[in-house]
């Protein structure tokens, strides 16, 4: 069986004060709710684990309730740091899971062709990872006002999620980085610690994450064809 941890613990500062991404209505339903919906929809995933801030736990229940949500899910209590989240979604995950995908709660376009070549990629080489290639050309600045430099774009690449691992992979990795105190702004880092090989699988379709208010209208426009 594979799992998949949605990560729906942050607090999306950048969407302004008292504003919970996540629940900002989208295409006729909450953000989450579409995100939550395309891993339900997934064949490649038997199990659901979301990470949630505490309080929100009957807010989800609700969700899965209102939108006819099928597959079987837990819900845990987010951490201090996302690693921390994801870690506590790891122990809810079955102990017979064998590939799990963690995907950002705030990504509500992951196709199921992306969820399933990521899982099918960490199953061959431990660890996949959806990505786009950098097609902007990329400068580097030493004091963020002069540009110090260009940076060749042909070997950069933008990562996103979903990020799928082997179950004892992910599990070893992050302990190396609970271990060690180190802070990871993403799961494919806990790799490198290790010296795991991640695969990059190309997002050919839009994977977008709302960070800002100006990414609304473009998720809405993603997503109202499937409503």
């Amino acid at each position: 069986m594979n799992s998949a941890i949605i990560v729906a613990a942050g607090q999306g500062t950048r969407m302004g004060p008292k504003v919970d991404k996540l629940f900002l209505e989208v295409a006729g339903r909450p953000l989450v709710a579409h995100t939550w919906e395309r891993f339900d929809a997934s064949p490649s995933i038997g199990q659901i684990i979301l990470v949630v801030r505490a309080g929100m736990e009957e807010t989800f229940h609700d969700l899965a309730q209102r939108y006819g949500l099928q597959k079987p899910f837990r819900i845990v209590i987010g951490g201090k740091e996302r690693q921390d989240s994801v870690w506590n979604g790891l122990q809810a995950a079955e102990s017979t899971s064998e590939i799990v995908a963690i995907h950002d709660g705030a990504r509500p376009c992951a196709s199921e062709e992306l969820i399933k070549a990521t899982i099918d990629a960490a199953r061959e080489v431990g660890a996949a990872v959806a990505a786009q290639r950098i097609t902007d050309t990329v400068k580097q600045s030493d004091g963020g006002s002069l540009i110090e430099r260009t940076v060749d774009r042909a070997r950069l690449w933008s990562v996103q999620t979903p990020q799928a691992f082997r179950y004892e992979v992910i599990r070893r990795a992050l302990e190396v980085v609970r271990r060690n105190h180190a802070v990871i702004t993403d799961d494919t880092a806990a790799c490198e610690l290790i010296g795991q090989p991640v695969k990059l699988i190309e997002s050919t379709t839009p994977n977008p994450k709302v960070t800002s208010p100006g990414d609304l209208p473009y998720i809405e426009m993603l997503l109202a064809p499937r409503n």
